[in-house]
């Protein structure tokens, strides 16, 4: 769009003459995002984080897909070093990925979902963090730090378009919630290491 601004010009033979000047009007991006591809990238991030995580969750809490359920569950998280109340910390950490997983594909309170798996998988990465990144016997840690790296870039940047948060304040400036949110999960996992 161009916009005219208009002017006057002395000539040299001491008349003015009207001139229009016209300049280039910088538009503004219709949003954020730019463009559809980042909102499926979004959404496919949500969907395999909440697949993966939804999935751990029915195994830990309650032994669906030929999962040990509770009790093994519990046992798991005494090997990693946890000594007190692991009953309640397997509960919480099942339910929280379960919850969390439904939420992810939805695209609903993002920032609280993708929070409470980075809260659950820093603790998993700190208890396993002496066994070594790539590890045999399950005692390595790379798979749970790259599902950090989803939760975050979820926490950060997002649900995108294509989730029920688009045009809530959090999904319009997902920033300052995400950030609030690292903290919590930050907070969440500390908490988490020290009581259990």
């Amino acid at each position: 769009m161009n916009h005219g601004n208009q002017g006057t010009t002395s000539l040299a033979s001491g008349t003015t003459e009207s001139v229009t000047v016209e300049e280039t009007a910088v538009r503004a991006p219709d949003d954020r995002y730019g463009g559809t591809g980042l909102d499926v990238a979004l959404l496919l991030l949500r969907l395999i984080l909440a697949t993966t995580i939804g999935a751990h969750g029915l195994i830990k809490v309650f032994g669906f897909l030929g999962g040990p359920g509770l009790s093994s569950f519990a046992q798991v998280l005494h090997g990693y070093g946890f000594t007190r109340g692991i009953t309640l910390l397997s509960w919480v950490t099942g339910l929280t990925e379960v919850g969390a997983s439904v939420m992810l594909v939805l695209g609903l309170a993002t920032p609280l979902a993708a929070a409470g798996v980075l809260g659950v998988q820093l603790s998993v990465v700190w208890a396993k963090h002496g066994g070594g990144f790539f590890e045999g016997a399950g005692t390595g840690f790379e798979f749970e730090l790259t599902l950090v790296v989803i939760a975050l870039v979820l926490l950060l940047a997002g649900a995108g378009r294509l989730s029920l948060d688009a045009r809530t304040p959090w999904g319009r400036s997902p920033l300052f919630f995400g950030l609030a949110g690292l903290l919590v999960a930050i907070l969440a996992s500390i908490v988490i290491n020290l009581a259990f």
